[in-house]
């Protein structure tokens, strides 16, 4: 391997950029079948069959030299990912996990799997390149048996190598038999792109019990390179005659470019204007002429009404506005009017979640050239696929004419300013005819980037005579989690394509609690409501890790701790009385005996707390303890001790398992305690890291413990998502037991303690 592959499993950012974006697969000469030619025919082939779903090449590639190339149509946001993936795929064809190298998020090397999304990268990506693994041991293994003229069931794999059963010399590696050629075998796709698509062949997978790859914790290899400054990222692309582009945004949301003066930049060497509608940006040859430019240029823009409410007044907006769309979810159970009318008492309250922007470490960056009508362009997105497709409907031009490389960014989380990049520079590059990098500045990427939606939760309980909770009602109300969508793809939900005048279309889409609590009568619901600016918003929502969940969950789970108080009940003996679900009654139980949990009624008013909150998604279940300590001279939370019952079904990779809960634990302490958009009535004013603060290295927590629940039995479920959706509630939980004060709005900042203490 390069030094830049640095034996991960995954093709580098250095390799792509040396070999000018094309994928360097080491191919060798086509091996002669001498008795055999029939067989090797019919199962592969010199020339590589189109890059479609339902082609085994598709995926899996044996090399010259034995080893596997696997190419995978998601792409890794810091999870390590691509390990999990590399063992999946070296357990099914029973090759070393150093043998494969997962090759991602390049649109012209693997089909759209749909990028990284809703936790899907194992649970439905990985199936994909299991089954496509195990195809590959299948063929491969009836080649060698026409080459050694044995029946299938009388052969078996070690390391690569073919052999017979009862005799080791009887053998024909994978490179002897197909080294070098590509898979010419269809698999029965069905018809789906993105995370739906299911291309199984004729094999089945392995059995669990014969797992010798999978379940291990193998670590990443990639830690030491990033940390010691040796990896590329997106930022560090650059291509021949590249020049560099800067993005111009208004003072006032949704102001446009009415007069540029082009000539108040004459002085700046190379810089050149391109306005198209609301569009606006300069480019120059050096990146720092790029910025002067930006700085300097003259533009006068229209009188838009400044849009926004003050942000004082933004819960009360939302509980006010217009209902756009209402949906019941789940199965609504008994009569709930009729409950709350019979009920001898009433436990009632509401919760409130802001704006949260994505605040990446960097701003995002993009490269786009068009050469000989073929655009590439080189992102930090983590749906390169969708990338290509907004590109080509922004430009006009095929998608089979557009090339997405993934190149490491930032990081993400859902929809980051990433996308936005990329269309821009795009535009860009098309404008002035040459490679065009967009690089946004940190006030452009955290006061411009599409925001987790701001929303107000309301729960009530009718209680009985008798202590007994007959009732239950929750009902969400924010703004949508798809004003813009889930990625780049279109036009519309970018900001080039709206600032362009592309026609819009929102779409609607919240949701509710996901637990398996049982009350004779129960209803959830969501209700949206439409954006505050129509076109080109810095406070256009779309995805932010685990999309709506962290809200959804600290007011549910937040709540059933209140019904507890209420009724005088330990927090966790109330969920095991009504959670009904024996993978969620038991990630429960194992948090509570894992935190060494005393069974007791909330409050008990001390310095420290301890709080319970539990959550399903997609299929994991979690359940979260936080012990918290207060200090209420500052209103500062230290969110010291968090221990995590974690169930996704078979477990892939322990260690990456692990090290994702980290994560989406420290993730979720920023984005409770800290984090919160600020605007005014003109703008986001919440722009860099003081405006915006995230979680200090100081304020981590100190201890972090896990317990991973494996059902080798089961399939694997997503991981990137679900232990951050409890984690506001458990903290909520733990400052209600040690003050006996509800907090009921996020975050949890010095001022807001301080304000509830009092």
């Amino acid at each position: 391997m390069t030094k830049m592959e640095n034996s991960t499993h995954f093709v580098s950012r250095r390799s792509l950029l040396k070999a000018g974006g094309a994928l360097v697969v080491s191919i060798g000469t086509p091996v002669a079948f001498d008795t055999v030619l029939g067989i090797g025919e019919a199962f592969a082939q010199g020339a590589k069959p189109p890059l479609t779903p339902d082609q085994l090449s598709s995926y899996i590639a044996i090399n010259a030299d034995g080893t596997v190339s696997a190419f995978f149509g998601k792409m890794d946001m810091g999870q390590g990912l691509f390990v999990a993936i590399g063992q999946m795929v070296a357990e099914e064809l029973d090759v070393p996990f150093k043998a494969v190298t997962v090759i991602m998020g390049d649109t012209a090397t693997s089909v759209n799997q749909g990028g990284a999304s809703g936790s899907t990268g194992i649970q439905m990506g990985g199936k994909q390149m299991r089954m496509a693994a195990a195809e590959a041991r299948r063929v491969l293994v009836e080649m060698a048996a026409a080459k050694l003229a044995l029946p299938p069931d009388a052969l078996t794999v070690t390391d690569g190598v073919v052999h017979a059963k009862g005799d080791a010399s009887k053998k024909a590696s994978y490179a002897e038999l197909i080294g070098g050629r590509y898979f010419n075998v269809q698999l029965d796709w069905n018809k789906e792109y993105g995370n739906p698509l299911y291309a199984p062949g004729k094999a089945k997978p392995k059995d669990a019990k014969d797992h010798k790859i999978v379940g291990k914790p193998i670590a990443r290899e990639d830690i030491a390179p990033k940390v010691y400054a040796q990896e590329d990222f997106c930022t560090d692309v650059r291509r021949p005659g590249m020049v560099h582009g800067r993005m111009l945004r208004p003072a006032v949301a949704g102001a446009v470019p009415v007069k540029v003066d082009e000539a108040s930049i004459k002085d700046i060497p190379g810089a050149k204007v391109v306005w198209e509608k609301g569009f606006l940006g300069v480019v120059a040859d050096k990146e720092w002429d790029a910025i002067k430019a930006a700085q300097t240029l003259k533009v006068e823009w229209s009188d838009a009404k400044p849009p926004f409410p003050d942000q004082a007044a933004l819960y009360g907006h939302i509980r006010s506005a217009a209902v756009r769309k209402r949906e019941i979810g789940g199965k609504e159970a008994g009569n709930i009017d009729e409950a709350f009318k019979a009920a001898a008492r009433v436990v009632e309250a509401e919760y409130e979640w802001p704006f949260q922007s994505h605040a990446c470490m960097g701003p995002a960056c993009a490269v786009v050239e068009i050469k000989d009508g073929d655009v590439t362009c080189w992102t930090g997105s983590q749906k390169p696929h969708f990338v290509r497709n907004g590109i080509a409907l922004t430009l006009g031009v095929p998608a089979e004419k557009v090339r997405a490389i993934w190149v490491v960014g930032p990081g993400s989380y859902g929809r980051s300013d990433a996308d936005d990049a990329a269309m821009d520079a795009a535009v860009l590059a098309n404008a002035v005819g040459k490679p065009v990098r967009v690089q946004y500045t940190r006030e452009q990427a955290t006061g411009w980037d599409p925001k987790g939606p701001a929303s107000i939760h309301h729960a009530r309980a009718a209680i009985d005579a008798a202590g007994n909770v007959v009732g239950y009602e929750f009902t969400s109300k924010g703004f949508s989690r798809i004003d813009v969508n889930t990625n780049g793809g279109a036009p519309k939900d970018t900001l080039a394509g709206q600032l362009r005048g592309t026609e819009l279309k929102s779409a609607d889409g919240f949701g509710v609690p996901a637990e398996s609590y049982e009350f004779a009568n129960k209803r959830m619901a969501w209700e949206t409501i439409a954006p505050l600016l129509e076109r080109s918003s810095p406070l256009r929502s779309a995805h932010l890790r685990d999309p709506v969940g962290p809200q959804i969950h600290f007011a549910s789970e937040s709540f059933m701790d209140e019904v507890a108080a209420a009724l005088n009940l330990d927090p966790v003996e109330f969920r095991l009385r009504h959670v009904k679900d024996a993978r969620d009654v038991a990630v429960i139980k194992a948090a509570a005996e894992k935190a060494a949990w005393q069974s007791r009624p909330s409050p008990r008013k001390e310095v420290s707390g301890r709080g319970i909150a539990y959550a399903q998604r997609n299929g994991t279940r979690c359940a979260v303890v936080a012990e918290v300590d207060i200090d209420r001279a500052s209103g500062k939370i230290w969110a010291r001790k968090f221990t995590v019952a974690h169930d996704c079904g078979q477990i892939i990779n322990p260690d990456g398992l692990k090290h994702t809960i980290e994560g989406n634990i420290v993730q979720g302490v920023s984005r409770t305690l800290w984090e919160e958009v600020k605007f005014d009535g003109k703008n986001v004013t919440s722009i860099d890291w003081m405006t915006y603060p995230i979680l200090d290295i100081t304020e981590t927590p100190e201890t972090i413990e896990v317990v991973l629940i494996n059902h080798p039995e089961l399939p694997p479920t997503g991981a990137g998502e679900p232990s951050i959706r409890p984690v506001a509630a458990a903290i909520a939980n733990a400052i209600f037991d040690a003050t006996g004060v509800r907090i009921r709005r996020v975050p949890f900042s010095p001022d807001r303690v301080k304000q509830s203490l009092s």
